[in-house]
């Protein structure tokens, strides 16, 4: 079971509005419900926006829903939330529509509190807020977080940042939603807490607000699975066509089935090799092999070189020997 709690404010009674917070919810919603070949991911989201007086979502109403996502022994159990933060002396809170002063929203402290002591497996907590990289730190001790095992933070801002919207879409939240749609997808097509973070931080500047990683896993979990950039048995074929990570793999013309020239004294196509050949560019394409001392695959072919894994093709080459895909 995949639950997920998804909450934009954009109403407030009493402090300012925001204009982007309820569209990011629903982009947020719209990518995690599903995978990309259509299948459920997390079915039926639960989903809590603020658009108008007659449509808030209040401190109590927030608290309830974030201790109910938390609740159950869930696969994961994952909190989005899009709105006002604030920040004081005490911790960090997040602005519900009936919030007066930020101080009177819900506490970051209370979040974390029914995170730590989830019976789920994986507690993921995503924060477009401002001051949102407070969470999971103590008030005391800034420098220190106190997460439990299972437990992922990622925010759009660090504590004394403010998380920017733009184009009517907070701009950490755009990011999140291009990583989820497949950009920072591994090459099984898997999207995890840690290549999310990666993809959104290397997006935004130096100068830039700064998003916030925090975690306590053994292993990430796929928070969705998008189309792999390439089949899973081509993947496979690494340890079939190299012996080991650092072989080179002796190429010649029989391994290429077009021939820019012939004047007879080529060896002719051989289909096994091609079939080999048309794997390896494959491979290639993904950056996981490339020619040696060639422009192209299709030179080294021709001119009797070799091809070799790259350093990323290294690693693939051991998770396949180990069955780790």
């Amino acid at each position: 079971m995949r639950k997920a709690l998804i909450v934009g404010i954009d109403y407030y009674d009493q402090i300012g509005s925001l204009n982007g917070a309820v569209n990011d919810a629903h982009a947020v919603k719209a990518v995690l419900q599903r995978h990309a070949d259509g299948t459920l991911n997390f079915q039926q989201p639960r989903l809590m926006t603020s658009t108008g007086p007659g449509a808030t979502v209040t401190r109590t109403q927030l608290r309830e829903a974030v201790e109910e996502l938390f609740r159950d022994d869930a696969e994961i159990s994952l909190f989005y939330f899009s709105g006002h933060g604030y920040i004081d002396g005490a911790g960090g809170y997040l602005c519900a529509s009936d919030c007066a002063n930020g101080h009177d929203g819900l506490s970051l402290f209370d979040v974390m509190t029914f995170a730590n002591s989830s019976p789920a497996k994986n507690k993921v907590i995503i924060l477009d807020s401002c001051h949102s990289g407070i969470a999971g730190g103590n008030p005391v001790a800034a420098q220190v977080a106190e997460i439990k095992e299972g437990v992922t933070i990622l925010t759009a801002s660090t504590a004394e940042q403010y998380a920017m919207e733009t184009g009517g879409s907070g701009v950490f939240t755009s990011l999140l939603v291009d990583a989820l749609s497949g950009a920072a997808a591994n090459l099984v097509g898997d999207v995890t807490p840690g290549s999310v973070y990666a993809h959104i931080d290397q997006s935004l500047g130096n100068w830039a607000q700064r998003p916030v990683f925090k975690t306590n896993v053994k292993k990430f979990v796929s928070l969705r699975e998008t189309k792999a950039p390439i089949e899973l048995v081509q993947l496979q074929k690494l340890t079939v066509l190299f012996d080991e990570p650092t072989t080179q793999l002796q190429l010649d013309p029989s391994y290429e089935p077009e021939r820019g020239y012939d004047d007879g004294s080529l060896p002719p196509p051989d289909p096994a090799k091609n079939a080999d050949f048309a794997v390896l560019q494959a491979l290639v394409k993904v950056n996981l092999v490339r020619p040696v001392d060639a422009p192209h695959m299709w030179h080294a072919a021709m001119e009797s070189k070799a091809c070799e894994l790259t350093v990323l093709g290294q690693h693939y080459w051991k998770l396949v020997k180990q069955d780790l895909i």
